[in-house]
């Protein structure tokens, strides 16, 4: 039995986006469903159980980050928002809300894809069983053992570096904001203390990137958080 086609809910009012996303989304085989208004996308969400939203935030009646606090109330949809607001405060506050990734326009069709096809994964592996090893590259994590490797040789990381390793691991494509990464990490008390996680961050770059200066995995997205890259 052949794979269901996923089915992707565009919520965006601009007709000229609409449609690069349209015939951008077609051209992978994937099923679109259109709404030009918040309400009208948070129906056609529950109607047709997309498996992915893309999001703008500039709606006619509801604001974006509105529509994310709705679905977040009872789905668990991948949620990529794509708007021309590029400020870090409306990263934050979308991620924060539970949207997966963001992506300021304009952007191209190759990048948005890829990140679809990244949270795609991510939701069908939340879906099923989880891996115990993650495998990028050349770097190896045995989520069991608690084991690390970089090019076949075993990295010793300290409790704070694992677990926001792990961290990462788990929700790998995705963009973490600094507070997410802090909550998880050390408690909700230290959400404010991002200076922490940039020495925690810097010294875990160190031990599992070749090269800490031009990281591969460990992604800074700046002013907004990190994010485990993953092909």
């Amino acid at each position: 039995m052949s794979d269901p086609i996923p089915k992707i809910l565009v919520i965006e009012d601009e007709v000229q986006m609409r449609r690069f996303l349209r015939v951008a989304l077609a051209s992978q085989g994937y099923a679109v469903v259109e709404a030009s208004e918040g309400n009208e996308g948070i129906t056609d969400a529950a109607m047709y159980s997309p498996d992915l939203v893309l999001l703008d935030l500039g709606l006619p009646d509801l604001d974006g980050l509105d529509v994310v606090k709705r679905l977040r109330e009872w789905s668990v949809i991948p949620i990529i928002v794509v708007s021309a607001r590029g400020q870090e405060s409306d990263k934050i506050a979308a991620l924060d809300l539970g949207a997966d990734d963001y992506l300021t326009k304009p952007f191209s069709a190759g990048e948005l894809l890829a990140r679809i096809r990244v949270a795609l994964r991510h939701s069908a592996n939340i879906d099923g069983t989880p891996e115990a090893i993650f495998s990028q590259g050349f770097l190896q994590v045995d989520l069991v053992k608690r084991q690390v490797l970089v090019s076949g040789h075993e990295i010793h990381l300290t409790p704070i570096e694992y677990k926001l390793l792990s961290i990462l691991i788990q929700h790998a494509g995705k963009v973490l904001t600094h507070r997410q990464l802090l909550k998880e990490a050390w408690g909700p008390n230290y959400v404010e203390h991002t200076q922490y996680l940039r020495v925690y961050m810097a010294q875990l770059r160190r031990k599992i990137e070749i090269d800490p200066a031009r990281p591969e995995f460990i992604i800074t997205e700046p002013g907004v958080g990190y994010r485990l890259k993953v092909e």
